[in-house]
């Protein structure tokens, strides 16, 4: 028997310096320490035998026991220590290593575009005001010089919303120029301000349409404000926006809440106004509409046409992009599509 413990020890100690984890060590002390090891079976054995041959084994086996015990902490104990010390080491961080690159958010393009625009309109003096999306009829049409039975109603396909019965007929706005009243209403001249929004029309979309976009609404308002100054307004703005050699051409256009209307456009900056796909062979790439504000308009909200005048303009967000980049479908705008966003 004692032969049997003096095995034990041996073959233990000599395993257990051979042990590289704490997983291993763990088998180790079920083999050698656990309940139904041998030393644990001697141990418990240890009744049956004669009483002087109890008191021999008994010691010896307690003097293993104890030494295994000890080796067993003082092992647990390194192999921990060495685990610290590779974790340590994996997780070093090497100063002298250029930092990992972060990926960075970006503006939206026609958040990117309709701030430029209203940068450069800040720049000449204009003010930038929000309004409300959900407008009341009044605001959108009739205050514009557009009345219920006006046929240029049939230029916007309308979002009606449900109200009430009796209640004055709401709508998503049709363009940005409800605020041309709103600011008229609570504001004596002189007036110059940008407005920046969302608008909807209800229309099928396709590579040229979309029920929601963006639109600029500009308006000035004062003691003699002419044609001319509607025009270098936005002659400033075009070669701004689009390059100091843009040529800028104004048509006669027709808008019921300005009086006259006109439309601007800019030489073709692809063909350089010989003609190509772009502009359509003409040379020339229609920019945006405008004009002289209508005295009726000026009378609504109590301005006296003799005194004041004024005019407005109202461009397409995102067909300034469109024309800039080469952009063939405006419904790139909001597909939400990393791929084509990326790219400003």
């Amino acid at each position: 028997m004692l032969e049997k413990l003096d095995e034990i020890r041996s073959n233990a100690i000599d395993e257990l310096s051979n042990l590289q984890s704490l997983n291993e060590l763990e088998d180790w002390r079920i083999r050698y320490l656990g309940k139904k090891s041998t030393l644990t079976q001697i141990l418990r054995g240890l009744a049956a035998l004669p009483l002087e041959q109890r008191k021999a084994v008994g010691a010896s086996a307690n003097e293993v026991k104890a030494l295994l015990e000890a080796a067993l902490g003082q092992k647990r104990a390194a192999l921990k220590e060495e685990e610290l010390a590779r974790s340590i080491e994996r997780g070093r961080i090497d100063v002298t290593l250029p930092g990992r690159p972060l990926a960075l958010g970006r503006l939206h393009p026609t958040t990117q575009m309709v701030r430029e625009i209203c940068d450069i309109f800040i720049s000449m003096g204009f003010q930038v005001i929000e309004g409300p999306e959900v407008e009341w009829d009044y605001y959108n049409f009739e205050a514009l010089n557009i009345p219920p039975d006006h046929p240029a109603r049939d230029m916007f396909s309308t979002f009606w919303i449900d109200t009430e019965s009796g209640e004055r007929p709401m709508l998503l706005r049709t363009h940005t120029s409800p605020m041309q009243i709103r600011v008229m209403e609570r504001t004596r001249p002189p007036v110059r301000v940008v407005v920046p929004g969302k608008v909807y029309r209800y229309e099928a979309t396709d590579a040229t349409h979309e029920s929601m976009f963006y639109q600029i609404e500009g308006l000035a308002v004062d003691e003699n404000i002419t044609l001319a100054d509607l025009k270098g307004t936005l002659y400033e703005f075009a070669k701004r926006l689009f390059g100091a050699e843009r040529r800028v051409r104004f048509r006669c256009d027709y808008f019921p809440f300005v009086e006259p209307g006109v439309e601007m456009a800019i030489d073709c900056f692809v063909c350089g106004g010989s003609g190509c796909r772009l502009c359509g062979n003409t040379g020339w790439i229609e920019i945006l509409g405008a004009g002289m504000v209508h005295p009726d308009v000026l009378r609504r909200v109590n301005y006296d046409p003799d005194v004041y005048t004024g005019f407005a303009f109202g461009l397409g967000v995102e067909r300034i992009p469109m024309l800039r980049y080469g952009i063939e479908d405006i419904r790139l705008f909001y597909s939400n599509d990393l791929r084509f966003l990326r790219q400003f």
